[in-house]
């Protein structure tokens, strides 16, 4: 028996509520932290304008660009796997009709993704496939049960934000920790003068009564602690970002046909940073989408075997964040990081000419 529409609205929305508890704290802690600093600092206790406007300016651009990031990390939808991964009800119900012989699974599983740009596996070297999206995972994508569905090259999921950090949002969440660090640091160097003002006995602002002192120090020890956290979890994506990896690949390496690799995707300090934040160098400051890519398939490190010796049969079809989707890509055997030159006494190399400048151009 159903439980009645207006009981699951209840508890859908009951739960929604508790989900979003993290986010309402971070509003409320940033709406306290605005009065203490606006009124409380630079309107009562700085009493020089030539002072505040500056210290309001800064603090203000600082704090629209911090939540420009924040609500863009929150509100963008992860992407998911696309329909060409799906399996028909069809085959899946030929999937499961024997769910004990694995082997058949296996082999049903190989020939739906026979065209599909898939070179990462299961420990035993078969499809990955996630049987509530009855899907076949793309490369490093994951199904989250918060989200309830397989997202695109998932990081983790983070409660700070009730979204999954993932391919989709994965730029605006490291500017979000980039800006709330910054805030947090020029908050604490901005309001440290008077903090130590209120305990110097030389200073008439020690005897002074008033709640402003009470609001002026909580705020320089949050900005603080906050600035710790903040670093330590910005330096570590910083890292990730440096690698090509994501927090779950981190923990456990992409295992491709020849085993697994930690450095599978990756193609060098700046291209990996490039796969995030894109090749505009002026545009990486601001929460726009200027990723590579679709999300679903990935350039791999050359020493990973399968970029020398892999090849889809569907590959003219399938976009990459290096895209090759107009030329004839039979001179490859995979979407490939190399320096390698054509030989000149190729016999194709004049057909292929166009495409050699194209490839000597990214690689």
């Amino acid at each position: 028996m159903e439980a009645p529409s207006s009981k699951r609205f209840c508890c859908s929305l009951c739960v929604h509520t508790v989900k979003s508890i993290p986010v309402i704290f971070i509003l409320c802690i940033l709406a306290w932290s605005y009065y203490a600093y606006v009124y409380h600092l630079c309107l009562s206790r700085v009493t020089s304008v030539e002072l505040s406007i500056p210290y309001l300016l800064v603090y203000h651009i600082i704090l629209v660009l911090f939540l420009w990031s924040y609500f863009k990390t929150i509100f963008t939808e992860p992407s998911g796997a696309p329909p060409n991964f799906r399996l028909p009800e069809e085959v899946f119900e030929e999937f499961n009709r024997n769910p004990i012989d694995l082997s058949r699974q296996s082999a049903i599983l190989r020939d739906f993704a026979e065209n599909l740009p898939i070179m990462t596996f299961t420990n035993t070297n078969d499809i990955r496939f996630c049987d509530k999206c009855k899907i076949v995972k793309p490369d490093r994508s994951h199904h989250c049960s918060v989200c309830r569905k397989c997202v695109l090259k998932m990081d983790h999921h983070c409660p700070w934000v009730n979204n999954c950090v993932s391919y989709s949002n994965y730029k605006y969440f490291i500017l979000f920790l980039a800006y709330g660090l910054l805030m947090c640091v020029y908050v604490a160097a901005t309001t440290v003068e008077y903090v130590i003002k209120f305990w110097d006995i030389t200073t008439d602002m020690r005897i002074q009564e008033g709640s402003y002192k009470i609001h002026i120090i909580f705020l320089f020890f949050i900005a603080s602690m906050f600035s710790l956290s903040l670093f330590s979890l910005l330096a570590y994506h910083i890292y990730l970002v440096s690698k090509n990896r994501t927090t779950l690949e981190s923990f456990r390496p992409p295992k491709f046909l020849d085993g697994s690799d930690k450095n599978g995707f990756n193609l060098g300090c700046c291209r990996n940073i490039q796969e995030v934040f894109g090749k505009e160098v002026l545009l990486w400051p601001f929460p726009i989408d200027t990723r590579l890519g679709e999300g679903v398939s990935f350039p791999i490190n050359k020493t990973v075997p399968e970029a020398q010796s892999l090849l889809f049969s569907d590959v003219n079809n399938q976009k990459t964040s290096i895209d090759f989707e107009h030329y004839d890509t039979s001179l490859f055997t995979s979407v490939l990081i190399s320096d390698d030159n054509m030989s000149s006494t190729d016999t194709n190399a004049p057909k292929y000419q166009d495409l050699i400048q194209i490839y000597s151009y990214f690689f």
